[in-house]
This record gives structure tokens, sequence and C-alpha cells, in this order.
């Protein structure tokens, strides 16, 4: 089973002597082809003005100095899935996992990067910052990937059960053309994000511990804190209902 997952916009700081090259990531035939976009993002954050950095990172008051236009290629590299540090990653809780629930994840998560794209959660990337929906140089970076991407991302996918565990936004990133299953979750009726983002994690916590490998062996799991509402067929998604305990 393959399972779909966002990034977060919180990400942690790191430095080491590893430095980005074609084995780092997934999709090596399409190396070159995530590099203009990296290319792109390095080029604009060398020269462009300290307002517009502000506002593609989505940060205010950045201090304009050599660490903020480093260029990327020279920084150092850790696993996506360590990168990332937002609630739902807290959650995840990666680096108290088992070594065999922690390769479970490196090999069968696709994280959606708003700079990287798509890659696996144990691929290599260096620290960014880019805010969601945010275009460099008027480059739309989810349509660029949804256009560049997507066919070998179909053949990645084709033998696999697939659970979508993105939030809505990274659809436009890549649409699964196959049947899967997705989760929403509701508390008092009402259907909630941030706690939304907390059992997205606890989610994937949990499949990883059990070494869930087909859509089967996932609907049978009973997932701490959520109790099961109802399951709607749409179109090639069935979408799961949970109702959130607690």
């Amino acid at each position: 089973m393959k399972i779909l997952f966002s990034p977060s916009e919180s990400k942690s700081a790191f430095n080491n002597d590893e430095r980005l090259d074609k084995s780092s990531l997934v999709f090596l035939d399409l190396y070159e082809k995530r590099l203009e976009i990296l290319n792109i993002y390095n080029e604009f954050i060398k020269t462009s003005s300290i307002d517009k950095i502000s506002k593609l990172f989505g940060i205010k008051n950045l201090i304009d100095d050599k660490s903020l236009r480093r260029d990327v290629f020279t920084k150092g590299l850790i696993k996506a899935v360590l990168h990332y540090d937002g609630v739902t990653y807290k959650h995840l809780n990666y680096r108290d996992l088992s070594q065999n629930s922690q390769n479970y994840i490196d090999k069968n998560v696709v994280i959606f990067s708003n700079l990287f794209g798509p890659i696996l959660a144990g691929d290599k990337i260096f620290e960014y910052k880019l805010k969601q929906g945010e275009k460099i140089n008027g480059v739309n970076i989810e349509k660029f990937y949804n256009e560049h991407f997507s066919k070998s991302l179909d053949e990645f996918l084709q033998d696999d059960d697939i659970l979508d565990l993105r939030a809505g936004y990274y659809e436009k990133f890549y649409q699964i053309k196959k049947e899967h299953t997705s989760f929403k979750f509701i508390k008092n009726g009402k259907i909630v994000s941030h706690h939304a983002k907390a059992y997205r994690g606890k989610i994937l916590n949990q499949i990883a511990k059990d070494n869930i490998n087909s859509k089967k062996e996932l609907m049978d799991v009973n997932f701490d804190g959520l109790k099961l509402v109802e399951i709607k067929k749409i179109g090639l998604k069935n979408e799961v209902c949970f109702e959130i305990m607690c």
C-alpha cells in the first residue's frame, strides 16, 4: 500500500556535509526536470529583494544576510520525513518508531513538497522555506509537477492500494486515476482541520507499526480515538468518515 501525504509549513533546521544529487530523490529519470524548479528557486533567493523573499517564504521581518541567500545546492540533506515538523509530523513521531516501521514509511509514503514535488518520505532534501501556493517568478509549481510527474506517479502507484491522507490542496500536484481510500474527520458533527492534521500523523504512525499492506488490512484497523461513521463512494474515491471521540 502507498500513502499520499502533505508536507508542513513548519520545518526543522539542520546542517551536515551531504549534498543533493540524482540519487537523493525518487524518479531518477525526472531529476533534471525537478532541477528546473530548484534552480529557479535558488536564483530567486540569491537575487530577489528581501520583501519578495519574505512573501515567498510567508515570513515577516526576515534579516537579509549570507545564510538567507546561501546557494541551496551547498546545503546539507536530511530525510524529508525528518525535515517537516508541523502538527502532523509531531503526531507521526517518526523518531520513536522501530526501524522496521521507519523503513515502511521511508518506502511507502509519498510526500508532496511545495518545492520538490512528489518525493518519498525517505528521500533526502535540503532545508527550504516556501509558502503553500506561492509562485516563483510566475512559475506555478503545482501545475509544473502535475504536468511532468503524473505519468511516473501513475506507474509507481499502479500495483498498490492507495490511502490518500493529503490535504485537499495537494490534489493540484496529482490526481489519483484509480480506486483509492481517503479519510475525513468530524467532531460534534463538523469537519475539523487542526484535529485532522494531528490524526493524519497518528494514523500513519499506527499503519506503519501494523505494517499495513492492503485496503483490506487498512479497514480492519481500529484507530485509537476514532469511531467509524460511514463510507461513501465518490467516483474513484472511497471516503471513510471518522468521528473524533476525544
